[in-house]
This record gives structure tokens, C-alpha cells and sequence, in this order.
């Protein structure tokens, strides 16, 4: 059994929270108030805004380290909905993992609305959680949990594909925002 973090305390910590319990593994949620009490998960997931991940990470000095950490942000420009905020040739997971050499990053959930991490699916298939990152232990172990938790679970590949992780998750999110697909849906993997 896993113990899991959740930083966040949002629509999709709620929905990764219920993944974690319903697989039989244990779960804390911590909020903006919460700074005060440790971390105590083997993963953390970072269910926070990309803006918000700086300020997290240095409220969490130290606490993060030996863990696995799941950065699930989509780095989006939320003035202009327009844009992500990283460069080109790297992502947001990448920038954190710089700021966390003692830690093993991973990339998932960011590609997925937390309605179908609720229901399981998207349209008629199992909700799907891309999960890429360079420690292939961190990724069993994450995608164990996944699927415990009745969801799918696709190894994308070494860290850098996060790039293309968080570019599928704005394309999603730009789609939904301009209501050309419907929050509850999104993009569905056939494995």
C-alpha cells in the first residue's frame, strides 16, 4: 500500500484523491493554510496551478526530497489563455525537476478533466494517465496506483515527452474554454 500527498485541494485533487482511496491506498490533502504540517507521503502530487508550483516547492524545502513528485500542471499563460509559459524544447515538469535534483518527477494526470478521472471514462473509454518521466520505478509505482484505482495507465516515455504532455493538455484545455468540447469529455486512449 501507497500513501500518497496531494498538494491542492481543488476538483482534481478531489478526483485523485478518490483514484488513491478507491486502489486501497491512503491519501492527504493539504491546502494553502496547511504549510505548517510535514509531508509524509512516498508520492507527492502537486495539484496546484503552474504559477503557484514556486511558491509550493519553497514552503516545502526539503520535504520533497527522496519522493516521488507528480507534477500534473498544464503551464498555461492564464492572462491570454494563449500560451505556454515554458520554452519551446522543454515543460513545466522539466523546470520542477531542476528545482528537485534530489526527487523523481513525473508528468501525468495533466492530459486528463478531473470529471473523467471521477467517472473513469472519456465518452464510451476508460480515462487513460499518461505518465512520463526517467525513473521507471517512480512510473511503476504511480501507474500501480492508477490502475488500482480503476483507470488505465500509459508509460509516455522519458521525461522530455512532457513537452508534448502539457501541449496536449493546453490543446484540451483551449478546446474546452472555447466550449468546442465539453468539460466532462476530453481525449480518450486506445492502449
Amino acid at each position: 500500500m501507497s500513501h500518497v500527498s496531494i498538494i491542492g485541494t481543488g476538483s482534481m485533487a478531489q478526483a485523485i484523491s478518490s483514484i488513491v482511496t478507491k486502489g486501497g491506498n491512503s491519501v492527504e490533502l493539504f491546502g494553502q493554510n496547511d504549510t505548517d504540517q510535514v509531508i509524509t507521503g512516498d508520492i507527492v502530487v502537486l495539484a496546484v496551478p503552474y504559477p503557484a508550483v514556486d511558491e509550493v516547492l519553497a514552503q516545502r524545502a526539503g520535504q520533497l526530497d527522496g519522493k516521488i513528485v507528480v507534477d500534473i500542471t498544464n503551464p498555461l499563460n492564464f492572462e491570454t489563455f494563449d500560451s505556454l509559459v515554458v520554452p519551446a524544447d522543454g515543460s513545466a515538469a522539466q523546470v520542477i525537476a531542476g528545482k528537485l535534483p534530489d526527487s523523481r518527477v513525473l508528468k501525468a494526470f495533466n492530459t486528463t478533466f478531473a470529471a473523467t478521472l471521477a467517472s473513469g471514462a472519456v465518452g464510451p473509454l476508460p480515462t487513460t494517465v499518461l505518465i512520463a518521466g526517467g525513473d521507471s520505478d517512480a512510473k511503476t509505482a504511480l501507474a500501480g496506483i492508477v490502475t488500482a484505482g480503476g483507470l488505465k495507465a500509459v508509460d509516455a516515455g522519458a521525461l522530455k515527452r512532457a513537452r508534448e504532455l502539457e501541449a496536449l493538455g493546453f490543446l484540451q484545455l483551449t478546446l474546452a474554454a472555447s466550449e468546442r468540447i465539453s468539460w466532462t469529455g476530453g481525449f480518450g486512449v486506445i492502449a
